[in-house]
Formats: structure tokens, C-alpha cells, sequence
């Protein structure tokens, strides 16, 4: 199950990032990613985090935002924000994933996909916005 996750995730992320980059959803990517033959709630975790990260994008920034400081959301490197919205999204709204582990996932995210320095600064940002989440 935890490695079926992390490849529900990593898909999850390329579209993030995609959506990111391109400003817009893609339903054509969305449609092959899930077309692979992977077991249904892979499909149905991309498509739930996929779409929850899209309809949340704004009110995700936002909280992400008032840890990356002197950072607008429109200046994080997108490999960064594409993990953080996921973790974000994942802490605010999926209570089946321990905070703890939406965290540990970005950090793996980033040290794949972005620079040597991300996952520091992934790491930061994501335990501010744990704390917060925690605290209410």
C-alpha cells in the first residue's frame, strides 16, 4: 500500500506541477496518468488531489505563503510548490494521511525533482504550516 502511495503521489505531483507551469487544468495528462493500469484507489488518490489542490490553489498559496518569507507564491521554484500544495492540501483535507507523512513526502519530492537546498526550505515551510493546522 505505502509504495502504491508514493507512486499515486509522484503522479499526483507531475500534474501539479503541470497545472502550475501551464496555469490551467489539462484533463488530456489527467486522462493518460490514470489510464495506467494501477489499482483504483491510486486513481482515485491522483484524481482527489489533483482536483482538491486545483479547486484549494488559492487558499493553499496563501498559507504556504505566510511561511515562505519575503517569497510571493509566484516565486517559488514550481518543483517546490507543486510538493507543498500536495502536502498542504493532503494535511488540511485528507484525514486518512498523518500530517507527519504528507512532510516526509514533499521532502522526498523535492530531493527528486528540485535543487540540492529545496527540501531544507520544503521542510520549513511545511512544519510552520503543520503547526498551525495543529494548533487550531
Amino acid at each position: 500500500m505505502q509504495q502504491s502511495r508514493k507512486r499515486a503521489r509522484d503522479s499526483a505531483y507531475k500534474l501539479v506541477f503541470e497545472y502550475l507551469f501551464l496555469g490551467r487544468e489539462n484533463p488530456k495528462t489527467l486522462a493518460i496518468v490514470t489510464a495506467v493500469d494501477m489499482p483504483g484507489s491510486e486513481q482515485e488518490y491522483i484524481e482527489k488531489v489533483y482536483h482538491g489542490v486545483i479547486e484549494h490553489a488559492d487558499e493553499l498559496k496563501a498559507l504556504i505563503s505566510k511561511y515562505a518569507l519575503n517569497f510571493k507564491s509566484d516565486r517559488i521554484f514550481l518543483a517546490d510548490m507543486a510538493a507543498m500544495l500536495i502536502a498542504a492540501y493532503e494535511m488540511k483535507y485528507m484525514d486518512d494521511i498523518p500530517l507527519g507523512v504528507s512532510i516526509s513526502e514533499a521532502v522526498e519530492l523535492v530531493k527528486t525533482y528540485s535543487t540540492e537546498k529545496s527540501y531544507s526550505y520544503v521542510n520549513g515551510i511545511l512544519s510552520s504550516v503543520y503547526k498551525e493546522l495543529t494548533a487550531e
